[in-house]
């Protein structure tokens, strides 16, 4: 960054910004809450879908006479959907304005919500949890977008904060409240749910928010489209089956290797298109490019928890999903706390400081918990977990807030479909990954102290002789033996999956330094001065 880029950059950071909005250089205006609980208030309820849904299906599988390779596809349609339809929401939103698009997803969302609760068959609630999952999976990076071009950028972390709350705490309160919801009523309730506050979303939505600027002129880049949504089902499709298929299987290594050729094709297209559907030149920011790997990796550590913890919970501690939602609700209230707090910090001292401090907080609780076993009390566990939320809660979002800070408003609805797509695939490629290790692990675990203990071992044929003489019969003997032994293989997975991810965590931890304030602030007028200057020289040029 030279000093030549300074002129323009101080005369764009004085000037109002070129969208409709962003209202920089008038931060006396009233703080816009309404609009901000609205913005929340969408994501949370589509990130609570993609949980909330999971303590049910086995009421689903009795009612519709299901398997679980059936109505596993419940959750894989809706995990494949909302991710493959985040790439078009940047366009959507510039080209037909943002409160449109969030009003569309909504009711997108709201009416999907009501076809999955009229389900009569294992299909239709297939069907209906596709049209659930477009207007769920638009939410998330339609409303961050909005909040980049509405809130003051000065106010922008507290703002963060708040509207992180939804990703954070969604996926801890989605068991409790399903687990409630089935015990208490109907699985349908899961669904039905949705419908007087998705109604009272579209209502608050058309009366709260301000429609920014269309632009009817934008191309749509149809190969762009036809690239990445493929490749993104390609892709997260691989990561969902790898471990029911194979991942040396030749369905799964196909998938991978056309969603790797699709995204190089992609990219390629899209850097050489005037007009791209996720403008890929964006990574050229430094800092928005730190920022997307940062967050990928912790959100990798956010499900390390989500997704481990419940699996021990019920199969090893015997707790039942209300249990085990219950266990983890001290961890959502936490982030949610934690959320807007570290918002705060963030607009008075940066990303760096609370980087370093979260992201040794995450590292230090992950690591700790590997040293689970069978005998692990519900309330250290409970507690563990809320104090790791302590490090979570206090830099996921900065880290999003820091490099989305740096993009032009303009940009703000492409840099937030490429921000949440890195999410989406780093959630599912964590999930997979953590799940690859946890059995592979265990079937090791497994191995190793099968070996051990047998009949041949003097110390086991002690063991086995008496649990022998207790049931009455020495097969049954050695098959509590081998349920025992399997038990003790999944926790020693487990304790292995804590520390890999605390390794993963640790990745990120240099990054840190990177996010220096004054650094992203500079970074900041930089982005803003090239992109006017690209503007004027646009508008100046002939034809």
């Amino acid at each position: 960054m030279s000093r030549q880029d300074d002129p323009q950059a101080e005369k764009t950071r004085q000037n109002s910004s070129p969208v409709p909005g962003a209202q920089e250089n008038e931060p006396e205006k009233p703080f816009p809450w309404a609009a901000l609980f609205i913005l929340v208030l969408g994501p949370f309820m589509g990130i609570l879908d993609g949980s909330i849904v999971n303590v049910a299906l086995p009421r689903m599988m009795a009612i519709f006479n299901v398997g679980t390779e059936d109505i596993q596809w419940v959750l894989t349609a809706y995990l494949l959907v909302s991710g493959v339809v985040v790439p078009v929401t940047g366009y959507l939103g510039d080209r037909f304005g943002f409160k449109r698009v969030y009003l569309i997803t909504l009711t997108i969302f709201t009416i999907g919500s009501g076809l999955c609760a009229a389900a009569w068959s294992n299909n239709s609630l297939v069907f209906a949890r596709v049209i659930q999952a477009i207007g769920g999976g638009m939410m998330m990076p339609i409303s961050m977008a909005m909040l980049f071009r509405i809130i003051p950028r000065e106010r922008m972390g507290m703002a963060m904060g708040m509207w992180g709350i939804a990703a954070m705490a969604a996926p801890a309160v989605g068991p409790t409240l399903g687990g409630y919801l089935v015990d208490a009523f109907s699985w349908r309730t899961v669904f039905t749910i949705n419908l007087p506050v998705g109604a009272v979303a579209v209502f608050l939505s058309m009366m709260a928010l301000q429609e920014t600027a269309p632009n009817p002129k934008l191309k749509f880049d149809l190969l762009g489209f036809l690239l990445s949504t493929t490749g993104c089902f390609f892709l997260l499709l691989a990561l969902s089956k790898g471990q029911d298929w194979g991942w040396s299987s030749y369905y799964i290594v196909s998938l991978l290797i056309a969603a790797c050729f699709l995204f190089i094709m992609f990219i390629l297209w899209e850097l050489n298109f005037s007009e791209p559907m996720l403008d890929m030149r964006l990574l050229k920011n430094p800092i928005l490019t730190i920022s997307l790997i940062s967050t990928s990796i912790m959100t990798v550590g956010l499900f390390a928890a989500i997704f481990l913890v419940p699996i021990y919970a019920q199969n090893l501690m015997g707790l039942t999903p209300m249990e085990t939602g219950l266990m983890m609700m001290p961890m959502a209230i936490v982030s949610g706390i934690m959320m807007p707090i570290s918002g705060r910090l963030f607009d008075k001292i940066g990303a760096m400081p609370l980087g370093l401090v979260g992201v040794s907080i995450l590292i230090l609780t992950t690591y700790h918990l590997h040293t689970i076993s069978l005998d692990t009390s519900f309330r250290w566990l409970q507690v563990m977990l809320a104090v790791r939320a302590v490090g979570l809660g206090m830099i996921m979002m900065p880290l999003t807030t820091a490099g989305m800070n740096t993009v032009p408003p303009a940009l703000t609805g492409r840099a937030s479909a490429l921000n949440n797509l890195a999410r989406q695939i780093s959630a599912s490629f964590g999930v997979a990954f953590l799940t690859y290790i946890m059995v592979s692990r265990q079937k090791l675990h497994f191995s190793w102290m099968r070996d051990e203990v047998n009949w041949m071992s003097p110390v086991a044929n002690g063991i086995l002789e008496r649990l022998a003489g207790i049931v009455g019969d020495a097969p049954v003997a050695a098959a509590i033996t081998n349920l025992q032994l399997q038990r003790l293989a999944m926790v020693r997975a487990i304790s292995d999956d804590f520390i890999i991810a605390a390794i993963i965590i640790a990745i990120a931890l240099p990054l840190m330094f990177f996010l220096r304030k004054g650094r992203v602030d500079r970074q900041r007028e930089y982005e803003m001065g090239k992109f006017m200057a690209e503007q004027g020289s646009t508008s100046h040029r002939p034809g």
